[in-house]
């Protein structure tokens, strides 16, 4: 019997660290009164039940990509970091504009040329030669509001594989494309942005395993679907998941990455509803410490929620540097998904 030839695998980094974080949001913004002249409600029940004050709302010719790229280009600003040195950008999205080319590979062609394919070029610019150039690897990830942590997840995995050495990972969405402007249950919630950040090989690792999985039962819970094509959830259903056993989920996240909850400073959950992250951090014993509750001004940006709020507050100076952080997210699939790292360095 013939042998088989022996494959060579590479050999990658010890681990990734995040060097840089960014974020975009558009500039119009929806107050609660704004949504009250479209359903009948008021601040005050909309504060009360889910702790938004106010969200952002792209325009009709803003897309996914648009957003992700800006997010992309802060987080590279952040970092000190080319856009040649990226060889692996990864998209978490449940809202992407087309199927091919997916936003990964639209945001790649934005970083090295400054448009989207098929733009033209800025008026007195030429057109770059990219006929040798070979591009990054561009991956788009649909989990919906886990999606972020499942990218940072492939982009570490990837870089201790030896498949990449800096990769940009980005959260971008633009909910309010889906969103149902009739249902009050929902129309409250929807909002639109993106984050990033940028993660390299380390010789530290300074990114936790990942700790995934999904919940069988609640996967229609969270949906957008044909025909109806709009954003709908089980309120109901995922808030009692959230209280009842998302803390049991984020433990193990913990207890994979090596550490204890006393050691956590950072907590970054999905921005789904206050009433659900003040609650978590309660049942973790991380209310003490610093909770991102990015949601108040952001509303629920499905898988740009955990970037948006981790770059929002690293760069107002709200996040210590060098410090373990959660991430966790759950929500559409019913898929959950987290990791515990340690926030870049000043």
């Amino acid at each position: 019997m013939a042998t088989s030839p022996a494959l060579t695998l590479p050999t990658g980094a010890a681990g990734s660290r995040i060097i840089g974080l960014g974020h975009h949001q558009p500039p119009k913004t929806l107050t609660n009164e704004d949504i009250a002249r479209l359903v009948e409600t008021n601040d005050e029940w909309i504060r009360s039940r889910t702790g938004i004050v106010t969200r952002h709302m792209a325009a009709d010719d803003v897309t996914v990509a648009d957003m992700a790229t800006a997010a992309a280009e802060h987080a590279l600003a952040d970092a000190g970091v080319g856009s040649d040195a990226v060889d692996l950008v990864v998209v978490a999205t449940a809202t992407a504009d087309d199927r091919s080319p997916n936003t990964a590979g639209r945001v790649a062609y934005a970083l090295r040329t400054g448009v989207q394919p098929g733009a033209s070029t800025p008026e007195g610019e030429e057109a770059p030669d990219l006929r040798d150039i070979v591009g990054p690897a561009a991956i788009d990830v649909n989990v919906a509001c886990s999606g972020f942590a499942h990218g940072v997840a492939l982009a570490d995995q990837a870089i201790r594989a030896g498949s990449a050495r800096t990769a940009v990972v980005i959260g971008a969405e633009k909910l309010t494309a889906y969103t149902d402007w009739t249902d009050r249950s929902t129309c409250i919630l929807t909002a639109d942005g993106a984050g990033a950040a940028v993660l390299q090989a380390a010789d530290t690792p300074a990114v936790g395993p990942v700790a995934w999985g999904t919940e069988p039962e609640l996967t229609p819970a969270v949906r957008i679907e044909v025909p109806e094509v709009k954003f709908q959830q089980d309120g109901r259903a995922v808030f009692k998941w959230a209280i009842t056993r998302a803390a049991d989920r984020a433990r193990d996240v913990v207890a994979r990455s090596g550490l204890s909850l006393d050691d956590i400073e950072v907590l970054v959950a999905h921005q789904a509803n206050l009433r659900i992250i003040e609650p978590l951090a309660k049942a973790l014993g991380l209310e003490g410490k610093v909770v991102v509750t990015d949601i108040t001004e952001s509303g629920n940006t499905s898988a740009a929620s955990i970037p948006l709020g981790l770059s929002k507050w690293w760069h107002a100076g709200k996040i210590p540097a060098g410090a373990p952080a959660l991430l966790f997210g759950f929500g559409g699939g019913f898929a959950w998904a987290g990791q515990v790292v340690l926030t870049p360095e000043r």
